[in-house]
């Protein structure tokens, strides 16, 4: 216990899947916790996004934990407003010493006929947004001494599928995002990591969209078609990994343990990589 005691975290996605996972996990060491989420829905996006009282019930379980938290409505697509979230997160918890660039959006279509919308929509969140979280705290990290920046990449920009194109070219882009700020930070004490998980057990993935991608033979596929399928992706015998196993390797990553590790690319992907 205590891992990052005293430690203030800015978790962006955090009403809900990964982001909820992370910061009830960075709370348990010990952190503080900004939670940021666009708790709406994107018009582009083919599933249920989260909703105010997913970030409330991520709130009231780091409250459990007995740390502090500030939860803030906020789009990453927004760099002003995001700004505003890190300086009030910042002013209310004294700092920022962790970030965790987790929100992403995902759809599907062939490239070549892909609207323009689903396009611009997952790079904005998934690519830009990272970018804009990175720049709304380096200031506050900068001015606690240093920290680590923790961003949400994906197994689809080590490995190719078809129909997530846009995807996988913000989760390349997230990487080359991370490396640069890895050399261009690492004078300030911050360290810049991305994680590449492969399929986890979240909304995003528990739902009928993300069960028609998986399998486009099943008119009305249900989650137990999809095991195979998700199974043959893996090199451990499992369809997913759960929230808590990627909040794992970034807790490793946002802790002391970590702290001569920088402008890395960590799998938590069972496998997926090397299959």
């Amino acid at each position: 216990m205590g891992r990052v005691e005293g430690k203030v975290a800015f978790i962006t996605g955090a009403a809900r899947g990964q982001g909820r996972s992370h910061a009830v996990r960075l709370a348990e060491e010990g952190a503080d916790i900004v939670a940021v989420d666009i708790c709406g829905q994107i018009d582009s996006v083919p599933f249920p996004m989260a909703t105010p009282s997913d970030l409330q019930e991520t709130a009231e379980l780091v409250e459990k934990q007995g740390r502090r938290v500030v939860a803030i409505e906020c789009d990453v697509r927004d760099y002003e407003a995001l700004n505003e979230a890190a300086c009030r997160g910042a002013t209310e918890l004294g700092k920022i010493d962790i970030v965790a660039a987790n929100a992403g959006i995902s759809s599907t279509g062939k490239l070549h006929e892909l609207p323009e919308q689903k396009w611009q929509d997952v790079i904005d969140v998934n690519l830009t947004g990272v970018w804009h979280t990175c720049k709304a705290t380096v200031p506050h990290l900068i001015s606690a001494g240093g920290g680590s920046i923790v961003v949400t990449s994906s197994m689809a920009s080590l490995r190719t599928w078809q129909n997530i194109g846009h995807y996988a070219a913000a989760k390349h882009g997230v990487v080359g995002v991370a490396r640069v700020m890895a050399a261009e930070l690492a004078p300030f004490g911050i360290r810049v990591n991305a994680l590449h998980p492969t399929q986890v057990d979240t909304p995003m993935l528990d739902n009928d969209w993300a069960f028609q991608l998986f399998r486009p033979d099943l008119e009305r596929p249900s989650k137990y078609d999809v095991v195979e399928p998700m199974t043959a992706l893996n090199l451990q015998p499992v369809p997913w990994v759960d929230p808590i196993d990627v909040s794992n390797a970034l807790l490793f990553l946002a802790s002391d343990e970590a702290r001569h590790i920088t402008g890395v690319s960590l799998p938590v992907d069972a496998g997926a990589n090397v299959k």
